[in-house]
Parts: structure tokens; sequence; C-alpha cells
């Protein structure tokens, strides 16, 4: 049973949502602030975290910047219906995804499955000898899918689920270009929709996170209006 970690101020949120959850299969543990629930994290960090960008004590943003320091569990955010610097803002700190209020409880769930599948996926390891179950290494990167770990001129990156997807399919093959809706199907399951802007944030703060090892990091190439490219150096 996997625990869902749900933080909104809205108390209805958290009443109906929680009961979805629950009715889904899921562990829920509800928190109306972000202090509360990053005092809660210390203690047991759930698998999946949905949190509410504008609460009391601490807002959600702010929560996301403490969480990353330790944990890279999946993250939704519940966005306000036509915020789009929150969208962006939050892709760009690290979430995994983001949810616009009002929204259905049932594409809620269906991305909190996505997500925790291919976490759990990359905890298995498979016998079979595929290339995403070994360890890359393309010039300065080295990438260990069933450790979670990256390294750049020997330095560990710390990267979401999504952002490693998403190196990891550009460094597997230097010098070819992935469009962004290939990147979409590495990165999120069929049933879940996202728009071109949720693949140039998560770049965005991949790349920063790379220049935070390196200044001088430019192994990702953007095409514009073709996609993305690595190039090994």
């Amino acid at each position: 049973m996997s625990k869902i970690a749900l933080v909104d101020d809205d108390r209805n949120i958290l009443t109906s949502v929680s009961m979805t959850l629950e009715a889904e299969g899921f562990e829920v543990e509800t928190y109306n602030d972000g202090q509360s629930a990053l005092e809660a994290f210390s203690r047991r960090m759930p698998e999946l975290a949905v949190l509410d960008i504008k609460m009391p004590r601490m807002d959600g943003m702010d929560l996301l910047q403490r969480l990353r320091q330790k944990s890279s569990i999946p993250v939704i955010f519940l966005t306000s219906k036509d915020d789009e610097i929150d969208e962006v803002l939050g892709l760009r700190m690290g979430a995994d995804d983001y949810v616009k209020k009002p929204f259905s409880q049932r594409l809620l769930v269906e991305r909190i499955r996505a997500l925790l599948r291919r976490q759990e996926a990359r905890a298995v390891e498979t016998t079979e000898p595929e290339v995403e179950t070994r360890t890359l290494v393309r010039g300065n990167l080295t990438m260990d899918p069933l450790r979670h770990a990256v390294k750049w001129k020997g330095k560990d990156v710390s990267l979401t689920v999504t952002e490693f997807l998403l190196l990891q399919a550009l460094a597997q093959r230097p010098g070819f270009v992935k469009s962004r809706d290939q990147l979409m199907d590495v990165a999120y399951d069929d049933q879940v929709y996202v728009d071109d802007r949720t693949i140039d944030s998560h770049i965005k703060r991949l790349r920063k996170k790379m220049r935070m090892a390196d200044d001088d990091f430019s192994a990702i190439e953007t095409l514009y209006g073709i996609g993305y490219r690595y190039n090994e150096e």
C-alpha cells in the first residue's frame, strides 16, 4: 500500500481527495500546512506528495524546496486555474507534475498511479539485460538507473524521477534529436496529458542542476521547433 501525503489548507479537498485515494487502496496522510507536513516527512517519507501552493506557515514552493534537499519522491502540485506562473515555477523547482484546480479526482488518481509505476520500475532490479537497467556512461556523465544515481565529472547530481528519465533518454543516443513528443512518451504514461511547456520546464530545471555541478555544462542542446539533443563532451 503506497503512502500518499496530501497537503492543502482547504479541508474540503483534504476530505474528498483522501476518501477517493483510500477507496483506490492508498494510505493517505493529510496536512493543512507545509510546516506540519515537513515535520512529518522527517519521521517517515511518503512514496508521493500532492502539494497545494498557497498555504499558511509554509507554502508549497518552500516545502518542495526543503523536500528536494533530502528526497526525489514524486511530487504533484495543485495549482490555481489561471496561475501559469505557479505551474512553470513549480516544475522548474523540481515538481514532477501539476493538476489545475478545480480538477477531476479521477485524473489525479491516474497521474499518481503513473508516477508511482515509474518510481517502482526504477526500484526493482530485473534480470533482463535492458539498456535502462545498466550503468550508462557518456563522457563526463555516469547514470546508474538501479540506484537512481547521477554523476557529472565525479560530482553527485540529485534529480527527480522525471529529470532522470529525460536525461537518460537523451544520453542513450548522443547526437540524435529527441522531439518533445518522444520525451513525453518517456516521462509520462499514455493516459497522462502534458503539453510542450511541461517538458521545456523539466529540461530547464535539469540544466540548472547540471550547471550546479559544472558551470560550463552544455551537453543538452535545444533545437528550436524540433526538440533536444545530447552532445557527448
